[in-house]
């Protein structure tokens, strides 16, 4: 199995991330890869997919977004938490840790920052993985997310911690595990200022814009893609997958049943074997 998950901390522009990092064994000339989590998730989400991977040689970092996890919750005033501030944090964290190219895989709402960020920077994004996420029209926040960015309701809402039960399995076919469901909760317990960044990042999502954003890049986008989707996701509906890839020049479609929108969470073998498979095929 190799080295255990590291847990590391890097100050960029003012800011703290957060992020776990598994170093494959022995040396390996694959590229990094970069998982991002989505929405009221953590980088622990990927806590199962990570030593899989490294033990096909590839090193695995997932930061916690900014606002998010054990990162900084910086004021409002301080960090946007729009969807273009988030594109250009990732790019500064990935100048922090000196990967010039990396493989992305990007899940949920929060993730399509990522997939923002590789059609904006095809020169640093090798091979592109997406999994549930808002990646055309019609993609909409669930009701369950939304109402975390009312005036009022909201603040109530993100200050509760069992928001991260009902997200996470209101998402899917399953429960969570209570020592898992620890994790997610705990910087909840911490402190208030993850609600109100929790509250902030979904009012200013702006989930219209971005999957037509993508959506329009999408046919320009000529690296290998895998579009990997939790069948049982009741927010995103495979159709935009289906869509997506059709768009895509160099891309596939792999449907997981009995998964829903946390695929991560929910299967982490059927995720990890499918990342494992597109990440090592030969470029064509």
């Amino acid at each position: 199995m190799g080295s255990a998950i590291a847990e590391h901390t890097i100050s960029v522009d003012g800011l703290t991330w957060f992020y776990r990092q598994h170093e494959p064994a022995g040396s390996s000339d694959r590229l990094p890869v970069l998982l991002l989590h989505g929405l009221v998730s953590q980088s622990y989400s990927w806590r199962q997919v990570m030593p899989v991977l490294s033990q096909q040689g590839f090193c695995t970092i997932a930061p916690d977004w900014i606002g998010h996890g054990f990162s900084d919750k910086p004021d409002r005033r301080d960090f946007a938490y729009t969807p273009k501030a988030y594109v250009s944090a990732l790019d500064a964290f990935l100048d922090a840790l000196d990967l010039p190219q990396v493989h992305l895989v990007a899940q949920g709402f929060l993730g399509s920052v990522g997939i923002q960020y590789a059609l904006q920077n095809p020169d640093r994004v090798d091979r592109l993985v997406i999994i549930n996420a808002p990646i055309g029209p019609g993609a909409k926040l669930p009701w369950k997310i939304r109402q975390m960015g009312l005036p009022l309701a909201g603040d109530m809402i993100t200050q509760d911690p069992l928001l991260v039960d009902r997200t996470l399995e209101g998402g899917g076919p399953y429960q969570v595990a209570d020592a898992d469901l620890d994790v997610y909760r705990r910087p909840f317990l911490k402190s208030s200022d993850v609600g109100r960044a929790l509250m902030t990042t979904v009012r200013r999502m702006a989930i219209d814009e971005v999957s037509g954003a993508i959506a329009a890049a999408l046919p320009a986008w000529e690296h290998p893609t895998l579009v990997l989707w939790g069948v049982s996701d009741p927010w995103l509906s495979v159709d935009l997958a289906k869509a997506a890839v059709q768009d895509l020049p160099n891309g596939e479609l792999e449907t997981l049943t009995e998964v829903g929108h946390y695929a991560q969470e929910d299967w982490p073998e059927k995720v990890a074997a499918s990342l494992n498979r597109f990440l090592r095929q030969m470029a064509p």
